[in-house]
């Protein structure tokens, strides 16, 4: 006798909703916005559910997923995608949607100020720009591990056909694997566009220097998450090894909060800072986290793929470009091109770049006939592999 257990996280993830739901229910959302740091902090600062892990894990993503829905609501109530609404607002009301309790003695909400006064300048320049050619992005659709030589081989010329210039390549498995692939992407790419390297964690702090060490030949721009996010001077020191071999760090899509980033950037442990749209506490504590990132002159290169983060995610970022940081060098942001047929307002990329997009809100609904279908337990999708499991 078999006995199969199946854990959803999106079944947990759907009770922490539920328990910060009252927050929200029968709200008006001009009360809401009005005061959006102090909504922000009551979803935060729940007694009991902070007692589970302040600003972090499930909770922490349930309290994104309200907040970035009352964000869609907002934009769709103005009638502007969600970064156009960020580009026009008044600096005074942007910084009144954020929280700066605990980073104020890296960034306070004067120095926020200033730095938003200056992106004045030039603004309207750069949001035409942004119209006419949109973000820069890099793929990570080529080089998973486990693909074959010849699989690979299909994707990169494909990807360099579409005009892509910049490709992340999958690393850590096994040192001479990756020492071959590596090659082999490099000859296939050349030496003039952008190769970068993402270990998803695998490494202790020794081993990931001895690792990059070895593939430091291929010219990697950074390592990805080369040992555990929450390792803050385990990435310093990782950085103070690798940075004199041309070799950046980039870490932040598994940051759960804005402390971390914070402490990231004070001890100089990444030269890559990447934001993720639902991690964080939604629209307002990327925010801080950005305004923190100009502060120390640290480009913002996105993680995004998945379900749904290429389409949120493209927002915030040209926000930044346009309002923040002012600059593409070394910026892009992550591009995977699958499962983007779910959403009603997919991502557009032209010549390897996002475009803004154009319809109201912030690009999170999903087709209602997808929803359905993927719904747990009772969805056709969960159906079948259910019934699969008992066969």
């Amino acid at each position: 006798m078999k006995l199969h257990v199946w854990i959803n996280s999106s079944s947990i993830f759907v009770c922490a909703v539920n328990a910060l739901a009252h927050h929200v229910l029968n709200k008006d959302l001009r009360d809401i916005v009005g005061d959006f740091r102090g909504f922000y902090r009551q979803l935060t600062s729940d007694g009991q559910l902070r007692w589970i892990g302040p600003e972090k894990g499930v909770v922490h993503l349930a309290t994104a997923a309200l907040l970035n829905a009352v964000w869609d609501l907002w934009a769709k109530q103005e009638g502007k995608p969600l970064w156009k609404l960020l580009v026009d607002m008044d600096p005074r009301e942007l910084l009144s949607c954020i929280d700066f309790r605990y980073i104020t003695d890296v960034l306070t909400e004067e120095e926020a100020y200033e730095i938003l006064q200056k992106g004045q300048v030039g603004k309207k320049e750069r949001e035409g720009q942004m119209l006419m050619h949109g973000y820069p992005a890099y793929t990570t659709s080529c080089a998973w591990l486990g693909y074959s030589d010849d699989t690979l081989k299909q994707l990169c010329t494909e990807a360099l056909k579409d005009g892509w210039t910049r490709f992340k390549v999958k690393v850590g498995a096994d040192l001479q694997d990756d020492i071959r692939r590596c090659r082999l992407i490099r000859n296939m790419i050349g030496p003039e566009k952008t190769l970068m390297m993402d270990a998803n964690q695998r490494w202790d702090v020794p081993e990931a220097v001895e690792w990059m060490s070895k593939l430091a030949e291929f010219k990697p721009l950074w390592i990805e998450e080369p040992t555990s996010p929450d390792d803050i001077l385990g990435h310093a020191a990782i950085s103070e090894a690798l940075v004199p071999l041309g070799i950046g760090i980039a870490t932040g899509e598994q940051c759960h909060n804005r402390v971390i980033f914070k402490q990231l950037l004070q001890a100089k442990a990444l030269q890559f800072l990447q934001i993720d749209s639902c991690r964080l506490g939604s629209v307002n504590e990327n925010l801080s986290v950005l305004l923190m990132a100009k502060k120390f002159e640290i480009p913002v290169c996105p993680h995004a793929g998945g379900v749904g983060l290429c389409e949120l995610v493209q927002h915030l970022i040209m926000f930044d470009f346009i309002s923040i940081s002012a600059s593409l060098e070394n910026r892009m942001c992550e591009y995977v091109n699958h499962l983007h047929e779910h959403f009603r307002y997919p991502v557009v990329i032209k010549k390897a770049s996002y475009m803004p997009p154009k319809d109201a809100g912030y690009s999170t609904e999903m087709k209602e006939e997808s929803v359905k279908k993927h719904q747990y337990p009772h969805g056709e999708v969960w159906k079948k592999l259910l019934a699969a499991q008992e066969n």
